[in-house]
């Protein structure tokens, strides 16, 4: 008899018992004489043979889902090693990492077979099968049910970069929530580790925000800088019998016969507030020539502040883990909710700009980025307004068809997920709702999350992480 297969179980069965059912069907209709109990008896043996074969295939069909999983979980960690190992030492791996995954003891025969491949990118196909013993088809001999299952895990030919933009505004200090972040995001940084076959294979930036970002202070020599209001708020005034003095783009720094004297750029402590507009919604390269605008004129350059509660310093992209994992622990909550220009640069940070660079991207591979936006409150400030609505606008504007920052992003290849801790009670974020999404599905609600407790946070970033590592995984 030929064997089929439906969803990886052999189903031949199927055919034997409706050949069955049909005969006796036929038997018992054309009966004239004898014991017609005995042949309806009989008769009904397809039937309960029938039912069986339901029980039976859903048992299998669970040990065939138990299967996939330990054959996925497998295929990924053997990419760590496939280059590098025998042939015999990865089939002898790839069993031992099977077993230990796999914990069905009804399964019997089974067979783990893996290969590699580095034609056309590193492949690793890891291939199992196992018989399933079944509990009323035996009636029929069919005594086992088989169940297949496949996994290819790829790498070589497939890259992310994940720019991670996290809120760490005063608020995040209730109810655990910095603590969850902190834990949540160092689970989520092994994940992307574990994705990554070879050293750049997986890039992850950090960029810790709140009313600021803060670039560090060391860079206070970047031609990208505009000092103009930063020098305005620091300094001193200092008696002159005649004042000349002027800011960069021309304000006058007389008051009397004093002149105000900009304080040394060393002693700025690394934050940038948000661009000219619409600057601030875009990846505009910064042009030095810039600084000699007069005030009025809109500036390519980014604004340095004095932000008395400046978050930590950015990370750009980067794979030192261990790196990235220390600056999740040193971050604290302080300052106020302005999620634009946390966005803007984990945008910055996916392309260069500013001090961040960039990895060139090789014409031979293939790039998934996405930026993950976690916040746990509305916005409050930013560098022109305290009102929600307005600070709004400049990531997502409802009344011009939803144009604004996120809009930007998506349109330029980037794929956007959004979080909401809310352990307050707030509204739901329309606004992280709404800008959720990427290139192929623009607004796509699937990428927005929401959760009402701290502990909520670590679900939400492992089901991320889970969704990202996927791209690198074919099955």
């Amino acid at each position: 008899m030929s064997a089929r297969e439906f969803n990886g179980i052999r189903v031949d069965v199927m055919t034997t018992l409706w050949t069955s059912l049909r005969r006796s069907l036929g038997a018992f209709r054309e009966a004239r004489a004898g014991n017609v109990a005995i042949t309806f008896a009989l008769a009904t043996l397809p039937i309960v043979g029938t039912v069986g074969f339901a029980v039976d295939y859903s048992h299998a069909n669970s040990v065939k889902v138990a299967m996939q999983a330990a054959l996925d979980s497998t295929a990924l960690m053997l990419s760590k090693e496939a280059a590098t190992v025998s042939s015999g030492q990865l089939q002898t791996d790839a069993l031992n990492y099977f077993n230990a995954l796999f914990t069905r003891p009804e399964a019997s025969s089974i067979s783990i077979t893996a290969t590699y491949t580095a034609t056309g990118g590193s492949k690793v196909v890891v291939n199992g099968s196992a018989n399933v013993p079944t509990a009323f088809l035996g009636i029929i001999g069919y005594n086992n049910i088989t169940v297949n299952g496949s996994s290819t895990t790829s790498w070589g030919s497939s890259r992310l970069r994940v720019a991670l933009v996290l809120d760490n505004t005063g608020s995040m200090a209730d109810d655990g929530k910095i603590a969850a972040l902190k834990s949540s995001t160092k689970a989520l940084l092994t994940q992307l580790q574990n994705a990554a076959g070879t050293n750049g294979d997986v890039y992850v930036s950090i960029i810790p925000f709140n009313h600021d970002v803060n670039v560090g202070p060391n860079n206070y020599n970047g031609t990208w800088i505009d000092w103009d209001d930063w020098e305005t708020a620091n300094g001193s005034w200092q008696t002159t019998t005649t004042c000349t003095g002027t800011s960069r783009r021309g304000r006058s720094r007389c008051s009397s016969n004093q002149t105000w004297v900009p304080a040394s750029y060393s002693t700025w402590n690394g934050c940038i507030t948000d661009r000219d507009q619409n600057y601030d919604q875009t990846v505009t390269a910064a042009n030095p020539a810039d600084a000699s605008l007069p005030a009025a004129s809109a500036s390519t350059l980014y604004p340095a502040d004095q932000y008395s509660s400046c978050p930590l310093a950015m990370m750009g992209l980067s794979y030192n883990w261990t790196a990235m994992s220390s600056l999740v622990d040193q971050m604290q909550p302080n300052g106020n909710t302005n999620q634009p220009i946390g966005l803007v640069w984990g945008w910055l940070s996916l392309v260069g700009g500013g001090p961040l660079t960039a990895p060139a991207k090789d014409s031979n591979y293939k790039y998934t980025d996405v930026i993950v936006l976690m916040s746990d409150g509305l916005n409050t400030q930013n560098r022109w307004s305290s009102d929600q609505a307005t600070i709004d606008k400049r990531m997502y504007d409802s009344s011009n068809s939803g144009a604004g920052t996120c809009a930007n992003i998506k349109n330029s290849g980037v794929t956007l997920y959004t979080i909401q801790v809310n352990t307050g009670g707030d509204p739901l974020s329309t606004l992280l709702q709404n800008c959720a999404g990427g290139p192929d599905k623009f607004a796509d609600p699937t990428k927005f999350y929401m959760v009402t407790s701290a502990s909520g946070l670590g679900t939400v970033f492992n089901t991320i992480g889970t969704n990202l590592t996927q791209l690198r995984v074919a099955k």
